[in-house]
């Protein structure tokens, strides 16, 4: 009779594990379609929007017109309202600095800017700024703009939308914090970008910004290669937003005369922060935004 009360308690206990094994199967069920409906949900805001990288590049035209973008980067360009120039009914242009590492010439840079009377915009990654809390501080002191330049540098076009966006608040969230500011302009590292990044840059209340002149200081020329490449470019014009890197060998000896030279040509540089329309715009293909 022992033998047959134990095995009844076990036979009762094994009943309870099947239930209990069951009711945790539907618990565990019930949260795997929840989580699956949650990243349905997300997904739904991306859907529709092309994941292929298009990377950034103008044709050049004669006599400072206006440049051709080419067909993908128009297409693009005008339906994700993508900017790459300013309006060009005033004689204005925009002096635009990727900060993605510090060689020692920001300080120049700076001065040169203040000699000259010129404000321009500074688009810096995550990397810099917590670099170099002081010099962001410095840069916002002097009323210039501050950009966005992603943390990482890393091409946008090959992350998520989620990933871009952490790339993104990073940057903009440490300069808050540092300087009070909230960074509203963002440009993609390599102009490298794709459909999925401009609605994710726009869902970061921020505004996309690429460029039309590229000095290619980069390549490190020297000196005069960089002031002819600027102040002789066949796309340079009333609107022009113009490339240069802090970090590059010859930009800050380079700088007074090309700001120099273009003044000497009419022209007004103005920070790029000026120049955009928070609202009821629309495109007009080439990367200029209209007032509705």
């Amino acid at each position: 009779m022992k033998g047959m009360y134990i095995m009844t308690i076990k036979m009762k206990n094994k009943g309870n594990i099947i239930k209990i094994l069951a009711i945790m199967f539907v618990l565990v069920a019930i949260t795997i379609l929840s989580t699956q409906n949650t990243e349905e949900t997300i997904l739904t805001s991306a859907q529709g929007l092309s994941t292929k990288k298009i990377g950034w590049g103008i044709k050049r035209n004669d006599n400072h017109e206006q440049p051709d973008l080419g067909k993908s980067n128009k297409e693009l360009i005008e339906k994700n309202n993508g900017i790459a120039m300013g309006n060009n009914s005033d004689k204005y242009i925009y002096l635009t600095f990727d900060e993605g590492y510090e060689a020692g010439y920001t300080q120049q840079i700076l001065e040169t800017l203040k000699n000259n009377n010129v404000k321009a915009t500074f688009f810096m990654t995550g990397g810099w700024v917590d670099s170099y809390p002081d010099m962001v501080k410095e840069i916002y002191s002097r009323g210039h703009d501050l950009g966005n330049h992603s943390h990482n540098h890393k091409q946008m076009s090959k992350l998520s939308a989620s990933e871009q966006k952490d790339e993104i608040m990073y940057v903009t969230d440490k300069v808050k914090e540092l300087t009070g500011y909230d960074v509203f302009l963002f440009r993609p590292p390599y102009g490298d970008y794709n459909s999925t990044l401009i609605n994710t840059v726009y869902g970061c209340n921020h505004y996309p910004i690429q460029w039309n002149v590229d000095s290619l200081d980069w390549r490190d020329y020297g000196v005069e290669n960089i002031i002819k490449t600027v102040t002789n470019h066949k796309a340079l014009g009333n609107g022009s937003i113009i490339l240069m890197h802090n970090g590059a060998k010859y930009t800050a000896k380079a700088l007074g005369t090309v700001i120099e030279t273009l003044q000497s040509q009419g022209y007004t540089f103005i920070p790029i922060s000026e120049m955009i329309i928070r609202d009821n715009f629309h495109m007009d293909g080439t990367g200029r935004q209209i007032a509705d």
